[in-house]
């Protein structure tokens, strides 16, 4: 027998437009339709969720940790359960565990975890996200100098066989460690290529575009700026519109006002993207942990280095939504988009994530009308309902 229900009592945002006196019909973990309330079929079962509002649930492109669990310290599948665990009451539904920097043993056993998460079907596991090693010291932030080092023969080949056994993988590369010929092949088998952590110029930024490039990891943060006689990577994130470029929303990476013109000149068709750079400390109380050895502390949002270094972010991304929502001014269909279809668009993945059409993704997210998170459901099966001790 199928598993088929109806949700209702609340508006629902399909990605592209706006529902009211609608049902958001599931069936066996994919929508099946948005009805009129009034067309229900007598046969299924009905959920009043209780007003609020429904929307595709978002999708995160860049997550180190959660639960009080890093990938880095402890790249298992275990791990990345526990990571997308914690954040599921937080509205995402899928995200990419994200290995920063680390050592070639580390590397291959979070992408051995990825596989083996892929084939047991891990709810909320999208696939993974591999921040370097392949950076520029220049432009390290919180990344070890130690360990990064220009991509090899080895390291091309060991990305195209992860993606062969993963649905998305992702690597963040500096092109002062990269040549263009081997994004070029790496975009060719399927592997997404970001800029990031790199002190490179338009110029360069734009012929790795060219070869196959087609994102920016965490706009503004460590890499060149925008200048008069140079826009940097940072210009080249906004003016090239084959480039999506991710977004720490917290107030913290990136002044609202630089977000507003950011968002304002931001060529298309690639969209800015909400990410959420998060650590170990979302779901938790926890004020420090540890990254290749070095602790990070956890202080008025932040996260940092004993020197100051921002270290990822004390962020989720229903925080993100309401920030770019209420203090940015963006408008709530616009915020939501960034958050799910977007990224899912970045990744070529709005196919079944981030929209609610026929043979989308279940995956679904009830907001109050203040934007707090009400229930979670990630294919289909709730995953999160409020005031709830437990989350599956």
């Amino acid at each position: 027998m199928s598993d088929r229900f109806a949700l209702t009592g609340a508006r629902i945002f399909d990605g592209d437009d706006w529902h009211e006196g609608h049902a958001l019909v599931v069936r066996d973990g994919l929508v099946e339709a948005i009805l009129p309330t009034g067309a229900i079929p007598s046969d299924i079962r009905v959920v009043d969720t209780g007003g609020g509002l429904l929307a595709p649930g978002f999708v995160d492109l860049q997550v180190n940790g959660g639960g009080g669990v890093m990938l880095n310290d402890h790249p298992d599948v275990a791990s990345i359960e526990t990571i997308c665990r914690a954040h599921a009451p937080f509205g995402t539904t899928a995200l990419l565990p994200t290995l920063i920097t680390d050592t070639p043993a580390i590397t291959a056993a979070a992408v051995a975890a990825g596989e083996a998460a892929a084939r047991q079907k891990v709810p909320g596991f999208l696939g993974l996200h591999l921040e370097g090693p392949h950076l520029s010291v220049a432009r390290k932030g919180a990344h070890d100098p130690v360990l990064i080092r220009p991509m090899t023969d080895a390291d091309q080949a060991m990305l195209i066989a992860a993606r062969q056994k993963l649905p998305v993988l992702l690597t963040t590369i500096a092109p002062e460690s990269v040549e263009p010929a081997r994004v070029a092949v790496l975009a060719k088998a399927g592997v997404i290529v970001s800029l990031g952590h790199s002190d490179t110029g338009y110029a360069a930024a734009s012929a790795f575009a060219e070869a196959g490039a087609s994102m920016i990891t965490h706009l503004f943060n460590a890499m060149s700026q925008i200048g008069n006689r140079e826009p940097g990577l940072a210009g080249a994130a906004i003016d090239i519109g084959t480039l999506s470029a991710g977004l720490i929303a917290d107030g913290i990476h990136v002044d609202p006002a630089t977000i507003k013109i950011a968002l304002r000149a931001k060529q298309g068709p690639a969209r800015i993207v909400l990410v959420t750079d998060a650590m170990a400390t979302i779901g938790t109380e926890m004020t420090s942990f540890t990254l290749n050895g070095r602790t990070i502390y956890r202080r008025d949002g932040s996260l940092r280095l004993a020197d100051g270094t921002l270290a990822g972010a004390d962020l989720d991304m229903i925080s993100a939504v309401r920030f770019i929502h209420r203090v940015v001014g963006v408008e709530l269909s616009e915020a939501l988009r960034m958050a799910s279809l977007y990224p899912a668009q970045a990744i070529g993945q709005s196919h079944r994530l981030g929209r609610f059409a026929n043979g989308t993704a279940a995956d679904i997210v009830a907001l109050s009308d203040d934007l707090d998170t009400k229930g979670v459901w990630i294919g289909g099966e709730k995953v999160f309902a409020a005031g709830s001790d437990t989350v599956r």
